[in-house]
């Protein structure tokens, strides 16, 4: 090994490390990385023996602890894999024994806290073949089983605390004008189940200028009723109307109706997305007009008029009406369709109020959410999932692209330690 202490005391150790050159700069990468995590290994180890007891009885609560020695264990670090004999605890009557140094080091599955981090980062960005192929390239051998397991204990820890561990809602100096809420599925291949329904929720902050902020992402797995989410989505909303209770709340959504229930109870305003109103127009021009100039032309001008005209719901549905005079058979069917979507939607299609007030027109933060939390990790090519590994993946995706949520959950781990009381 050519790294060695130079200086140690108990304030810290000094290591000198050699690297030899060679003819080429990749394998002169290579020592450098192997040598810097050979440093990282005898420094990791002299740091975790600082969380180590000197073998004296412990008192928990009313119960007392007495040592059975030092015994060897393995740990797993960002640098490599270290063998520490550590103090572990028993109660005269036996049983299950207590580890100090694990306790006050926050070890998470034989893991070192900042690896367990770095693990639970990259899965919940990737597979866990793809994890494995990463790692080793920072000089990790690590299986998928072990990075399975680790990430499931990490959510584990997350869903434990979810009743006990609030993270900031942020505060801004210009401040937070209007607060969007939004929600839609995603469909999932579940083992044994088929394709179901993957929820996913948003709560985004907007300025004055309906210039975004901040965006908080919710999901849950696949249920019935939906409870779990709604439960989710209340917790959160119930915690940013604390902070911003004087906010303009709009509801942002699709047509599915389960939406509007949920958040109509929430929310002062409820708008349908924009977008999805604008390909209902478009699929009614493709079947009314024949000349594409007249398509656009129709369109582009329905579009302007419900953007920027009170009560212009009202009158394109009187136009399509007209428009649909004398269609019959499969014609008048389709051209129903987006009828019908205006006579059920038209209350919510407020825009120009929106607009004139500076509040979000569109769900596509919403439908962004879906994507990035749901269908780029559970959607690859060949992807079936259990319920049980949905969860997992779910709790690391909404808290790793929720603006400082990762870093808070890592934060409280290392104040509070990783107990799922």
């Amino acid at each position: 090994m050519n790294t060695r202490i130079i200086e140690e005391n108990s304030q810290g150790i000094k290591l000198e490390i050699y690297i030899p050159y060679s003819n080429s700069m990749l394998q002169n990468e290579e020592t450098i990385q192997r040598e810097l995590n050979n440093a990282g290994n005898i420094a990791t180890e002299k740091s975790l023996k600082q969380f180590d007891t000197d073998g004296s009885s412990l008192k928990i609560g009313s119960v007392k602890y007495t040592s059975k020695g030092q015994v060897e264990s393995i740990y797993q670090t960002p640098y490599g894999e270290i063998r520490i004999k550590r103090h572990v605890y028993q109660t005269k009557e036996g049983g299950s024994t207590y580890c100090p140094l694990e306790s006050n080091a926050r070890i998470i599955h034989s893991t070192t806290p900042k690896f367990a981090k770095i693990v639970g980062s990259k899965y919940g960005r990737m597979d866990g073949p793809g994890v494995v192929k990463d790692l080793k390239e920072h000089g990790r051998d690590i299986t998928k089983g072990y990075i399975q397991n680790l990430t499931e204990i990490v959510s584990t820890i997350a869903y434990a605390k979810e009743g006990k561990w609030e993270y900031e809602v942020p505060e801004y100096k210009s401040g937070v004008s209007c607060i969007s809420i939004g929600m839609d599925g995603s469909m999932v291949l579940v083992s044994g189940e088929g394709y179901r329904e993957v929820m996913t929720g948003t709560i985004a902050f907007f300025d004055k200028d309906c210039n975004r902020l901040y965006t908080k992402y919710i999901a849950a797995t696949p249920e019935y009723q939906k409870e779990t989410f709604k439960s989710r989505m209340e917790k959160e909303i119930s915690q940013v109307k604390s902070v911003y209770p004087n906010a303009v709340y709009v509801g942002l959504a699709d047509g599915g109706n389960g939406n509007w229930e949920f958040l109509s109870k929430h929310t002062d305003i409820q708008t349908i997305d924009f977008y999805h109103v604008t390909e209902y127009l478009s699929n009614f021009s493709d079947i009314i007009f024949e000349n594409e100039l007249d398509k656009k032309k129709w369109l582009k001008e329905k579009c302007h008029q419900l953007k920027h005209e009170d009560g212009a719901a009202d009158s394109i549905l009187s136009e399509l009406k007209k428009l649909s005079k004398g269609k019959k058979g499969k014609t008048m069917q389709n051209l129903q369709k987006t009828i019908t979507y205006f006579e059920n939607q038209k209350d919510k299609m407020i825009y120009s109020y929106n607009i004139k007030n500076n509040l979000p027109i569109g769900s596509g933060i919403t439908e962004a959410g879906c994507k990035v939390i749901v269908k780029e990790r559970f959607c690859r090519s060949g992807m079936r999932w259990g319920k049980q590994g949905i969860a997992i993946v779910l709790k690391l995706r909404t808290m790793l692209y929720t603006t400082n949520q990762w870093e808070e959950f890592w934060h409280k781990i290392d104040r509070f330690g990783v107990s799922l009381n």
